[in-house]
């Protein structure tokens, strides 16, 4: 139900935080399961939200098992189609509770769902993609040996920037990946690995690679164009809603600095700040328009959101 909820109000708050949410071949995202979509990760819990919101059907997504560890969080995360996955680093006692987010995943397929999975297991905020961990090669293989007809989809992420509103985002889907494409039983192991050079070579072209300090290809890649005749026409409420969004803005960076600083979660709790406290701020100023105006406080919730929109698209993107 929470899942529900939140996925409408998510997709529309990526209109106001991203100037574009680029998707290369859009009909990826009516796919039907069971499906496993095998994603980078350049952007915390941030990656989830984006994949989550655009496709169609629920998508259950693996995260890091650390954020389970409170009764009422693991809770919350469930409720939001989220899956513990462990790491070594993250107590050898606890790899065992992988077999159960398997298996749970393995139910989901045979219902035709569909369930992300981020192939580099670690987050890393880079325009690069790392080597793959083992899980999404064993959690594909024991699916197919157990008759469960599943397609795997490689999805790559791209981002501008990795700690400011109003960026630019490219999904880029690659072909899916079947059984059939790895013919013969060459044992599990070797099967393995196998399948993570089909899927690393699948994810190449899918994910930019760009050194952190060659600005030029960055913007190259991720430059969204603007026309000068929107510019003009956008500037005045733009002025507006920088004024008039400045003070939660502030405040909201002040709180993800402190949670994440110098980590590669912060643009993820920037993003879960504003889109929590966003109705949170709106109170008050819709009372105080409500008094001044007798009770045309509702035309708020559309003229705020237009002139942060505004704002978004003249201000710089590099």
């Amino acid at each position: 139900m929470l899942y529900r909820l939140l996925k409408i109000p998510a997709a529309i708050s990526f209109w106001m935080y991203c100037r574009r949410l680029r998707v290369t071949n859009k009909a990826m995202l009516a796919s039907k399961g069971p499906l496993l979509i095998a994603s980078n990760h350049p952007n915390s819990f941030l990656d989830a939200i984006v994949i989550s919101s655009l496709f169609k059907k629920p998508v259950y997504s693996l995260a890091r098992g650390d954020a389970f560890k409170n009764k009422w969080v693991a809770m919350l995360l469930r409720s939001l189609k989220m899956l513990p996955v462990y790491r070594a680093s993250e107590g050898v006692e606890n790899m065992e509770h992988n077999y159960q987010t398997f298996e749970a995943c393995k139910e989901i397929f045979k219902n035709d769902g569909i369930v992300l999975i981020f192939s580099e297991g670690r987050c890393v905020n880079e325009w690069h993609l790392r080597p793959l961990m083992k899980g999404t090669a064993r959690l594909a293989i024991s699916s197919w040996e157990e008759g469960i007809k599943l397609a795997v989809l490689p999805a790559g992420l791209n981002y501008q920037s990795f700690s400011k509103f109003g960026k630019n985002i490219d999904l880029n889907f690659g072909e899916f990946i079947y059984k059939k494409d790895f013919p013969g039983d060459n044992g599990f192991g070797k099967s393995v690995n196998a399948f993570n050079n089909h899927l690393q070579k699948a994810l190449e072209p899918l994910v930019y690679e760009i050194d952190k300090n060659d600005q030029e290809m960055l913007e190259k890649k991720m430059r969204a164009p603007v026309s000068s005749l929107t510019r003009m026409c956008l500037q005045i409420p733009a002025i507006l809603g920088a004024l008039l969004h400045f003070p939660m803005y502030l405040s909201a960076k002040k709180i993800a600095s402190k949670k994440a600083y110098d980590s590669d979660h912060f643009d993820s709790i920037l993003f879960g700040i504003l889109f929590l406290g966003y109705p949170v701020y709106l109170v008050p100023i819709a009372l105080i328009v409500d008094v001044c105006t007798s009770g045309h406080y509702w035309l708020l919730t559309a003229l705020m959101p237009f002139t942060a929109w505004c704002y978004m698209m003249v201000k710089k993107q590099f």
